[in-house]
Order: C-alpha cells, then sequence, then structure tokens
C-alpha cells in the first residue's frame, strides 16, 4: 500500500513563479570558461569529512571498479557491535556534484550507527574516484556506479549479498531509482530530497524551458565540442555556489549557505567552487533516467522531500509514477539542503525502520 505523509496541501505558487523565472539556469548550462577541475587524488588517509566521526562505527577506505574500468573510491562504515553473523547493507551516493565528504558520507556514518553496512562513494570522474576528463556525469555511467558499488558491497565477508538496499540524495536520488529499476540485487531504495536531473537539464525548473530554448542550448553544446575536440580539453562552466548576488532565488541562497561555507564546504567538490564541464548536459537532455520507475516494483520506495524545497514536484512526480509499495515523506518546514545534513530534519528513524522492515 502506498502512503503519502504531508503536512500542507499544493505547494507555495510565488516559489513556483519564481523558479520559472529562472529555469533556463541549468537546461542553458552557462558557456563561460574556465572554472578550474578537481583532481583525482590517491585517497587521503585523514578524516576530511564535514561532519564528526562516529565512535560508534568503523571507517574503512575502499576502492572498487565499475563495468567501465573506472576506479571508484569509497568509505565502508561498519557498526562496532555487529556480532558474527552478516550485515544488511546500504550503498549510498548523492547529491550531484558533492562528495562523499558530505551528506552522502553522514547518511552512511549515521545508518552505520543503525546497524547496517553502509558505503558512500564518489561517482565515477568526481572526488576520489577516476575517470578522465574530470567533473563530468553521464546519467549511464552514473547509474552503473550503484551498481558497481552493489557489486563491491555484495562481495565483502561482513554483508548479506540477498539484504542490499540504496540511498540516493539529490541528483543522485534519480540515479539511485534508475539504478534499482534495473538491477533487481537491490531489496530496498530511498530517495532523498531528489532530483531527476534529465528532467531539469532538458526542460528547466518547472518544466519551464520551451522548444525553442532548448534547441539552441543544443546547438551551443553541439559547437562546444568542436572548441574542445581542438582545444584537447573541456572547458568549464562557472564555478559554482562561489558567490550569490542580490535577488537570487533562495534555493540557491541555501546552495551556497551548504557548500560555500564551513558547514558544508569540501574542495573536492564540483558544488564547492569548482564547476562540471560545459558539454556535460549533452547526455542527459534526451535520456529521462526515471522511464522505468514502475519496475522497481514489487521492491519497496521511501522517497523524502522537504515541505518548502522547490524541489519538492520532482518527488511527487516520481512517487505518482511509481507502483506499489511506495512512500511519499514530507518533512515539515524542511528545504532542499536542510536534508542533506540536518539532523532534526532528516527522518532517519523511519530510514531505518523502512530498511530494518524491507532487508529483514
Amino acid at each position: 500500500m502506498s502512503k503519502r505523509i504531508e503536512t500542507q496541501d499544493g505547494f507555495d505558487s510565488s516559489r513556483r513563479g519564481l523558479m520559472k523565472a529562472t529555469g533556463v539556469a541549468v537546461a542553458a548550462m552557462s558557456l563561460i570558461p574556465a572554472a578550474a577541475a578537481t583532481q583525482a587524488l590517491a585517497q587521503t588517509a585523514e578524516w576530511d569529512k564535514t561532519f564528526p566521526k562516529s565512535d560508534k562505527v568503523d571507517h574503512q577506505k575502499v576502492s572498487f571498479k565499475n563495468r567501465y574500468g573506472i576506479t571508484l573510491a569509497g568509505d565502508l562504515y561498519l557498526p562496532k557491535e555487529r556480532g558474527d553473523g552478516t550485515l544488511a547493507a546500504i550503498v549510498v551516493s548523492g547529491p550531484f556534484g558533492a562528495v562523499k565528504e558530505q551528506s552522502s558520507g553522514l547518511y552512511a556514518q549515521t545508518m552505520a550507527e543503525r546497524g547496517f553496512a553502509t558505503l558512500a562513494f564518489d561517482p565515477s570522474y568526481t572526488g576520489e574516484s577516476g575517470g578522465e576528463p574530470r567533473n563530468i556525469a553521464s546519467p549511464d555511467i552514473n547509474t552503473e556506479d550503484f551498481s558497481a558499488a552493489v557489486d563491491f558491497i555484495g562481495l565483502r565477508s561482513e554483508v548479506d549479498r540477498e539484504r542490499i538496499g540504496v540511498i540516493g540524495v539529490c541528483g543522485w536520488g534519480g540515479m539511485a531509482l534508475n539504478a534499482v529499476a534495473v538491477d533487481k540485487r537491490v531489496k530496498a531504495v530511498v530517495a532523498s530530497t531528489m532530483y531527476d536531473m534529465t528532467r531539469v537539464m532538458s526542460k528547466g525548473y518547472n518544466d519551464s524551458v520551451s522548444l525553442e530554448q532548448r534547441t539552441r542550448t543544443l546547438e551551443q553544446l553541439s559547437r562546444q565540442r568542436w572548441a574542445d575536440a581542438e582545444k584537447g580539453t573541456p572547458a568549464y562552466q562557472a564555478a559554482y555556489n562561489a558567490e550569490v548576488g542580490p535577488g537570487a532565488p533562495q534555493f540557491m541562497v541555501d546552495y551556497h549557505d551548504y557548500y560555500s561555507t564551513p558547514r558544508g564546504y569540501h574542495k573536492r567538490a564540483v558544488n564547492s567552487g569548482n564547476a562540471w564541464s560545459q558539454t556535460t548536459p549533452i547526455s542527459f537532455m534526451n535520456m529521462p533516467i526515471l522511464t522505468y520507475i514502475a519496475e522497481i516494483s514489487p521492491r519497496p520506495i521511501l522517497i523524502i522531500h522537504g515541505e518548502k524545497a522547490h524541489s519538492r514536484y520532482f518527488s511527487e512526480t516520481a512517487f505518482a509514477a511509481a507502483a506499489e509499495p511506495k512512500e511519499l515523506m514530507i518533512i515539515p518546514d524542511a528545504n532542499h539542503t536542510d536534508l542533506y545534513d540536518r539532523m532534526d530534519k532528516i527522518p532517519f528513524d523511519r530510514i531505518a525502520e523502512f530498511f530494518g522492515q524491507h532487508l529483514a
């Protein structure tokens, strides 16, 4: 049976109007060249997370390859008190443009405190993971990254491979749902503060981009390929979240408050003053990743979103398209980034209960 837990009807119409005014921002990516790309690094040994280390959890740096031969870097978290039996496991990634030292690591460590083996990982071409050139994304490769993480954790001696779940945060919430639709090894999935990156890149916020605008963007990006090929290296967009100008929409203020302040800044994150390549949107603009969301059924989905999030409509649409069993949980008074790290907002009790039930 589906459940929808919500505190208010509807969604602030003024916020939708504001988003429509800025809707081209994601689909028509900036052609300002040359924000620096972050570099893949040998994994750092010190604790460099944006959250404190738990004394209830054992932590280990790990690496594994995806189906395309790209080496992915991850953090494995295991509960210190785990007995002799095997554990249910959860793989975690996101947000889009973040690294495992940020939100996904917090989710992973917290769920390890709740008794699960967890793995937070950097997607291909970002953070400490491999892949050249740096800071590019692909709906196909990044969906594969989740399945590669399932490959890896399912081979760990501490894990029962028949009890694996997935958590995707923000843009990786959509990737998680896409991965679980095709990867039948996964028994349950949570998408938190979800973006459908293929929808927002192809249609803009609130589907406000016209066919003419979309065509113009694709013409620009197609010609940028020649410029990149001639130069031998990709051009990059303007720095993400480096500053917020007067009159910026509230969601941009919220992103800056997370990615560019001590709260959530990390030097390797694309969103912390680095940038995606200019041509990153191309592969997203004709590949709707949630086409097969109904095929997750009969495995359960828990979708979580903030009541005041500009992105809430992504979760509502995904929930409507999904088949049973499914649950949509709306968090009172929460915005999009509150579900990145606000421990008083993220419903970890419900997430633990959900996985405890469905990975039993």
